[in-house]
C-alpha cells in the first residue's frame, strides 16, 4: 500500500476480507464478534501497522455535545459561503453551534477533520464529500458521527443527502438560449467526471431532444478548471473556432471570464452572443448575468433538518434523499430585449 498515508479501515478490511463496518464492530465491540472475526482483524491490523481511532468509543461513552460540523471543499466559493451562512442560521435556531472544516479536496485532511469533530464529540456532520463512495462514507462514519451529504445525491441505503436537481437546471438553461436566434449551443463545462457536470450535460442534450435538435448541435469546450481564468479561455476559443454563440457555462465563474473574454474581442453581449451560468454567485461584473438559481439557503437548511431529525430519531430515523430544484433566471445577458 502507498507508504506515504497511514493505512485506515479500508485498509484493514481489504486485508481482512470482511466489510468496514465488521471492522469497526470488532475494534470498538469486540464482544459482539467470533473469536475467528477478531482474528482476522487484528492480524490485518498488525500487518499494516493501524493504529484504531478511539474517538468513536469515546463520542459513544460521553454522548455528543451541541455541536454540528460542516465540512465543505473551500470557502471562497460562494456557493459553499452561501450554504455555510444558512446552515449556521439553522442551528442557531436549533441552539447548536457550527464547526467550519475546509478540505481543500484533500482525503488525508478530510479524515482529520471527521476525527477531529468525533473527538469534540459533535452530535453529527454537513458533509460536502470529496468522493461519495459508499465503502468510504462507511469508513467516516465508523470513526463516530452522522453524516449528511450536501450538493451529493446517494442512495438512502447509504444515508441522508440534500442535492440540486442539475438534469432540470441543464435543461433550463438550454431551453432559454433555444428561444433566441441563432445555431447550436456552446457548453462551457468541466469534466464529465464531475457529476454536476455530467449531469447539466445530460439536461442540455433533454434540451436539444425536446427541440427537434441532436447531441451535433452541441459544441462543448471542456476546461481543466471552472475558474474566471478559463472561461476567457474558452471564449477565445469560441471566437477562433466559430463555435455557436449561444452560451452555457456550467457556473458563473466561468460564465464571469466568457463575457470578459468577449468583450475584449469586441462581441457585445447580448447583442452579439447571449451568456448564461449556473449558480447566482454575483459574479458578473459589467454584465448582469442570466443563470440557474440554486436555492442555497433551502439547502443548508434542509440538511440541517435531516440532521436533527436523525439525531431525534435514531434507529427508527428512514433515510431521505432530497432533491431541490433549480430555477431559471433571466438578466441582461440574455436579454430579448436587446
Amino acid at each position: 500500500m502507498d507508504t506515504e498515508r497511514q493505512p485506515d479501515q479500508i485498509d484493514v478490511a481489504r486485508l481482512a476480507g470482511v466489510s468496514v463496518g465488521s471492522v469497526s464492530t470488532a475494534i470498538n465491540r469486540p464482544e459482539l464478534v467470533s473469536d475467528r472475526m477478531r482474528s482476522r482483524v487484528q492480524a490485518a491490523i498488525d500487518e499494516l501497522g493501524y493504529v484504531p481511532n478511539r474517538s468513536a468509543a469515546t463520542l459513544r461513552r460521553g454522548g455528543a455535545s451541541r455541536v454540528l460540523g460542516l465540512i465543505v471543499p473551500e470557502i471562497t466559493n460562494a456557493f459553499y459561503a452561501a450554504i455555510a451562512d444558512a446552515v449556521v442560521n439553522a442551528a442557531d435556531k436549533h441552539n447548536y453551534a457550527v464547526s467550519l472544516c475546509v478540505t481543500h479536496e484533500d482525503p488525508a485532511r478530510e479524515r482529520r477533520h471527521f476525527e477531529m469533530l468525533a473527538q469534540q464529540r459533535a452530535a453529527g456532520a454537513l458533509v460536502v464529500p470529496i468522493n461519495p463512495e459508499a465503502e468510504r462514507l462507511a469508513m467516516l462514519r465508523s470513526i463516530g458521527t452522522h453524516i449528511i451529504l450536501v450538493d451529493r445525491p446517494i442512495d438512502t441505503a447509504q444515508g441522508c443527502s440534500v442535492a440540486v436537481d442539475d438534469v432540470h437546471g441543464g435543461h433550463l438553461a438550454v431551453r432559454h438560449l433555444l428561444s433566441s436566434p441563432g445555431d447550436g449551443i456552446t457548453l462551457v463545462n468541466g469534466e464529465r467526471s464531475i457529476p454536476q457536470c455530467r449531469d447539466r450535460h445530460a439536461g442540455s442534450i433533454e434540451a436539444l431532444r425536446e427541440a427537434d435538435l441532436s447531441e451535433r448541435d452541441l459544441v462543448e469546450i471542456t476546461v481543466d478548471e471552472m475558474t474566471v481564468d478559463a472561461g476567457i479561455a474558452a471564449a477565445e476559443r469560441i471566437l477562433a473556432t466559430g463555435a455557436p454563440r449561444r452560451i452555457f457555462c456550467i457556473n458563473d465563474q466561468l460564465a464571469t471570464g466568457v463575457l470578459e473574454g468577449l468583450s475584449r474581442g469586441g462581441v457585445s453581449v447580448p447583442r452579439d452572443a447571449r451568456v448564461i451560468g449556473y449558480g447566482d454567485l454575483g459574479l458578473d461584473g459589467r454584465h448582469a448575468l442570466s443563470t440557474i438559481g440554486q436555492p442555497k439557503e433551502a439547502m443548508g437548511e434542509h440538511a440541517v433538518e435531516l440532521l436533527l431529525d436523525e439525531l431525534t430519531d435514531g434507529a427508527n430515523h428512514a433515510h431521505s434523499a432530497e432533491i431541490i430544484r433549480p430555477h431559471l433566471i433571466v438578466r441582461e445577458s440574455t436579454s430579448p430585449r436587446h
